[in-house]
């Protein structure tokens, strides 16, 4: 199945214009990049709208103001996207807007049950906790495509593998 990209180049400037991270850090770009994947894996197995996996990947963490605690990032990415779309930044409906929304909302929950969409929006940021040592637990995870062990521990390398050059670089 073909995907139709939405985040364009000029909306992919804005978000990095706003970021207050490390735009190479645990919660940037390319944690980003790796929840797209992740999600693209996931949501073409569910039956996702890859729309909104996209916006998810690149828009989830856009609102955090650290690295650490920040329980209300998710709720900031959501109204980010609100008004980004408001702008005319990127093209959704409604009831995929609302998907977005929820998505961000509640991607640090824990949560596990929600609209397939969503479901592949949340697995595919827990598939890359590797990033910052945590094992994916299968248990907490939505969707068979992201609990089958190969592809765990593929999304475990990568996440690691990033781990590894960040703690290099900050030597």
């Amino acid at each position: 199945m073909k995907h139709e990209r939405v985040v364009s180049p000029d909306l992919l400037r804005e978000i990095r214009r706003q970021f207050r991270l490390d735009w190479a850090g645990h919660h940037g770009f390319p944690h980003w990049a790796r929840v797209y994947r992740h999600g693209l894996y996931v949501g073409r197995a569910v039956g996702a709208d890859l729309r909104v996996v996209e916006l998810f990947a690149f828009l989830h963490d856009s609102q955090r103001e650290n690295e650490y605690t920040d329980p209300e990032h998710g709720s900031r990415a959501a109204d980010y996207a609100c008004w980004l779309r408001s702008k005319g930044r990127f093209e959704l409906d409604a009831p995929a807007l609302d998907l977005l929304v929820a998505a961000c909302q509640g991607h640090s929950d824990g949560h596990q049950l929600a609209d397939p969409t969503v479901m592949a929006c949340w697995d595919a940021d827990r598939l890359d906790l590797g990033r910052v040592g945590i094992r994916p637990d299968p248990r907490r995870l939505c969707t068979a495509p992201a609990r089958d062990p190969g592809y765990l521990a593929r999304a475990w390398r990568g996440g690691v593998s990033h781990r590894d050059r960040i703690h290099r670089m900050e030597r």
